[in-house]
């Protein structure tokens, strides 16, 4: 006959061990790398042992106030991104020069890096929404944007519109760490896999504002107007709430995609001019909606007009 005392303490034991299990699940849904976190598990989560709050915004923004522990990169100066033959903005062909310098902002392969931006706009959002490309490139997959940004953790005020969030200022000192680079070629698709999927008929999307789809305009690095040819238009500034840092949801992003005709899954190539506004693109197809069969031209425009590839102008005009 069983006493009391061993039912006392098999019970304790039973009780502890599913404290331990909930205390793993907890600590598990904290560090797992979810594409979007919001600005209440930055606040829960900055500052913790393994994970690293990259801030992309202008140094001086960075100084006069950063999330506690944040590390600065600058997203245009700092190498993410480089000229590669006469073509500006792509991933470097070097990538142990990207190895380094991931691993002196402290992140090694175990890291959960979280990407700020500064959250303003959609187009700023494309420097957080590029970096986690890169990540992901580099085969880290631990990778988490601030939905909103910056803009999201500064917006939460007191009544005297100071921030009521924890800001620090000045530059914490970083230990580098080592960052290997598992890259995944196949994510990178060149302008010959662009053409020969022209050619095959799968779909390419262009994320740009529609009248430099249309060829009414074109930017600098473009050196014609117009589009590749059977592409698809899904401006990125309709992927965030009113143009701003904050992403619509996965049901609002699908009856966008349903609005401009793209598909929400196959095979499909995302486009801008130089790969920025393709990223936001990407990311809102890939990481939100799910497609994993979406891909990123990384030369963009940029790259397919300096070769004087074919291009599609929907309207002629001067």
């Amino acid at each position: 006959m069983k006493t009391a005392g061993y039912l006392f303490r098999k019970w304790f034991v039973t009780a502890a061990l599913a404290v331990l299990v909930g205390v793993v699940a907890v600590a598990g849904q904290a560090f797992a790398a979810t594409p979007l976190v919001d600005v209440a598990w930055v606040k829960a989560n900055a500052g913790k042992p393994g994970v690293v709050m990259v801030d992309a915004r202008a140094q001086v923004d960075y100084l006069r106030g950063h999330i506690p522990g944040a590390v600065h990169t600058d997203y245009e100066k700092s190498g993410w991104r480089v000229k590669v033959d006469g073509v500006p903005g792509m991933l470097p062909p070097d990538t142990g020069k990207l190895a380094k310098l991931i691993g002196d902002l402290g992140i090694d392969n175990a890291t959960h890096v979280v990407v700020i931006a500064p959250g303003n706009n959609s187009t700023d959002m494309g420097v957080a929404t590029r970096i986690y490309w890169t990540f992901k490139v580099l085969g880290h997959d631990n990778v988490s944007i601030l939905n909103g940004g910056m803009h999201a953790y500064l917006a939460e005020v007191d009544k005297q519109g100071k921030p009521l969030n924890p800001l620090d200022k000045g530059a914490p000192k970083v230990e580098p760490k080592t960052f290997k680079v598992s890259l995944r070629k196949e994510m990178l698709p060149t302008r010959d896999d662009v053409k020969a999927a022209m050619d095959k008929g799968v779909v390419l999307v262009d994320n740009r504002p529609s009248d430099q789809y249309l060829g009414v305009n074109r930017t600098p690095v473009a050196a014609a107007n117009g589009t590749i040819p059977h592409a698809l238009n899904m401006p990125q500034g309709w992927l965030t709430e009113n143009g701003g840092g904050t992403f619509r949801s996965k049901e609002e992003i699908a009856k966008l995609y349903k609005a401009a005709g793209v598909p929400t899954s196959g095979k499909q190539i995302s486009f801008c001019n130089t790969g920025h506004w393709a990223s936001v693109g990407w990311f809102a197809s890939s990481e939100i909606l799910g497609n994993k069969d979406v891909e990123l031209y990384d030369g963009s425009m940029a790259d397919w007009t300096h070769a004087k590839m074919p291009v599609e102008v929907k309207i002629q005009a001067k």
